[in-house]
């Protein structure tokens, strides 16, 4: 039996999890991530060269390693980060291997399957779209409507979403992408954050597009926490069911199959799993917390899950 095709849409730690769940079940992997960090060593390089910020793409081929020293070793590389008093500072190895690829050749696939041939990566990275992006948002909070530009900003704004968009609007896709899509017999969506990494991913038109018409059987993994983190500086503040309902208001014709949530982020699912059902799709309530940090999904427990809902899938 073929090992089953799974395209995987999200961004920063959120998908590099779900990359890493996979990975025991399937050879068959293509991380398609956000493009429009603008913090950290990303931010940066960005100011100063025209490209994709390449950090969530550097973080999702060092999930896709292959397991195997030289795999290990390499993705350990891409991931240091430099410690000085100089520019270099807290900027990552793989970050700036990325960038010199692309400065020197100017196609950023080409880049990213260079860096994963070096990796021996399982599955590929593609971008979301065919050129950098920013994102930009409109929250009320307390009767007072705010508007924010910028991933980082985005991600830990706080407040009512009333509006999220694209600079530029309406982004081409790349055909790489595209094609994934459409031959992915499996698509995750998310865990991460549902501003600045999940919901863009339905706001480039010829991606929407896909999605929609994919026959593929979509799973939708929510994040652990509807509270403000304690230990990150992105915020969550909603609710699986209002994560779920922005999903829908952002891709209302796309269906879903599952939607995986943990046990213990409600006392009662039933609201939720309602909700579910009239998008046609079914809950898939489980332990997915790692015990050593509480807000972040434990990568064994997710492919257990995964992998019970493929062989569900095949045996139904």
């Amino acid at each position: 039996m073929s090992a089953p095709r799974f395209v995987a849409l999200g961004g920063g730690h959120g998908l590099s999890a779900t990359l890493r769940a996979l990975r025991p079940i399937t050879t068959e992997i293509t991380a398609v991530v956000t493009v429009a960090d603008n913090g950290g060593s990303s931010g940066r390089l960005r100011k100063e060269f025209p490209i994709f910020p390449p950090g969530d793409l550097r973080m999702a081929l060092a999930a896709l390693c292959s397991d195997d020293e030289w795999g290990r070793n390499w993705a350990e590389i891409l991931q240091y980060r430099f410690t000085s008093e100089g520019p270099l500072n807290a900027h990552a190895v793989g970050n700036l291997l990325l960038a010199a690829l692309w400065d020197r050749d100017g196609d950023p696939v080409a880049g990213l399957d260079q860096v994963g041939s070096l990796l021996r990566t399982v599955g590929r990275v593609l971008p979301m779209a065919s050129i950098p992006l920013d994102i930009e948002a409109t929250f009320l909070n307390d009767g007072i409507t705010s508007h924010v530009s910028g991933q980082v900003q985005v991600a830990t704004a706080q407040g009512v979403l009333v509006s999220l968009s694209l600079v530029p609007e309406n982004p081409d896709a790349r055909s790489e992408t595209i094609q994934a899509i459409r031959d992915a017999e499996w698509i995750t969506i998310g865990p991460g954050s549902w501003f600045s990494s999940v919901l863009p991913h339905f706001l480039v038109p010829a991606q929407s597009k896909a999605l929609i018409e994919s026959t593929a059987r979509k799973i939708v993994i929510l994040n652990l926490d509807a509270h403000p983190s304690a230990h990150g500086d992105e915020f969550a503040g909603y609710t699986p069911m209002e994560h779920l309902e922005m999903l829908s208001s952002y891709i209302p014709q796309m269906s879903l199959n599952y939607v995986v949530v943990d046990s213990l982020g409600l006392n009662d699912f039933s609201e939720l799993q309602a909700r579910v059902e009239s998008y046609g799709g079914e809950l898939v309530v489980a332990n997915l917390r790692d015990s050593s940090t509480s807000v972040h999904h434990d990568v064994e427990k997710l492919t257990s899950v995964l992998a019970h809902i493929i062989g569900k899938s095949l045996v139904g």
